[in-house]
């Protein structure tokens, strides 16, 4: 089966589109002509959102991807989907000695069984029209853990895990699947946040809208993984040759709050 064609006819899902790399992902896809389904917790700022974007058609689904029965509901609602994105999350940042455990259920929640809700509610329908894509939103931290992010890097590698297999799993299914692996990118998922670890302090994150455009080819191209920025490519590279010179590389770039080992 050819790639999902991006375009006027194309219904495209996106988790998380209140706000950041969401919110820039669903623009990304409307100026392509796509008819979007915004999901997120706000009614309200969803609305703002679909207001602002081009074209016509847009759907809010307020849902919950915690909850496997609300995003169901919110699937169910939209109808027949052609591109999926999975990107609802969120970071919080401590040591695992001092995070407390609702902070880790949390975004176990959201970032995991958030991105595996949303995929057992939209692969059905897609598996039964032969078409369709998933693009699912993981992290350089799913590549290159860091101190302080244990809990999100876990979150974030079982994403990788889960969508590798599945990408092997759909072939020959006229499925197919992307993983998308952000490094430092300005978004909304640390705002108003006074402590985040020294090795992301300080930071020049890179521009959101070249990577929902990376997002929107990598589709079309069938692509099976995305690394924005370049760096983020490397790293995966570097670690998987020798994760000891990955550390000498991250202490040079980032201090040595990076890799205080070795």
């Amino acid at each position: 089966m050819p790639p999902v064609e991006v375009g006027r006819s194309t219904r495209v899902l996106v988790t998380g589109a209140s706000r950041g790399i969401g919110e820039v992902v669903a623009g990304a896809f409307a100026r392509r002509g796509c008819t979007l389904g915004l999901v997120a917790r706000s009614e309200d700022r969803l609305r703002e959102v679909g207001a602002e974007l081009p074209g016509d058609g847009h759907v809010t689904l307020p849902a919950d991807v915690r909850d496997r029965g609300s995003i169901a509901a919110a699937v169910e609602s939209f109808g027949a989907i052609d591109v999926a994105v999975a990107n609802a999350g969120r970071a919080d940042y401590a040591p695992v000695r001092e995070m407390d455990l609702d902070t880790v259920e949390e975004m176990t929640r959201l970032n995991w069984l958030g991105t595996v809700y949303t995929v057992k509610a939209v692969l059905p329908g897609m598996l039964e029209r032969r078409r369709g894509h998933l693009v699912l939103v993981s992290s350089v931290a799913a590549l290159r853990s860091f101190p302080s992010g244990a809990v999100y890097g876990a979150t974030k590698a079982a994403q990788r895990a889960f969508g590798e297999a599945l990408w092997h799993e759909l072939g020959g299914t006229g499925v197919s699947l992307t993983l998308v692996y952000p490094g430092e990118v300005r978004s909304s998922i640390h705002e108003g946040k006074d402590d985040l670890p020294e090795w992301r302090q300080p930071s020049e994150d890179a521009e959101p809208e070249p990577l929902a455009e990376q997002i929107v080819e990598a589709v079309q191209a069938d692509a099976s993984a995305v690394y924005y920025p370049k760096a983020v490519r490397a790293v995966r590279v570097a670690h998987g040759i020798s994760p000891r010179l990955t550390d000498r590389i991250l202490r040079r770039m980032r201090g040595r709050s990076a890799a205080p080992r070795g």
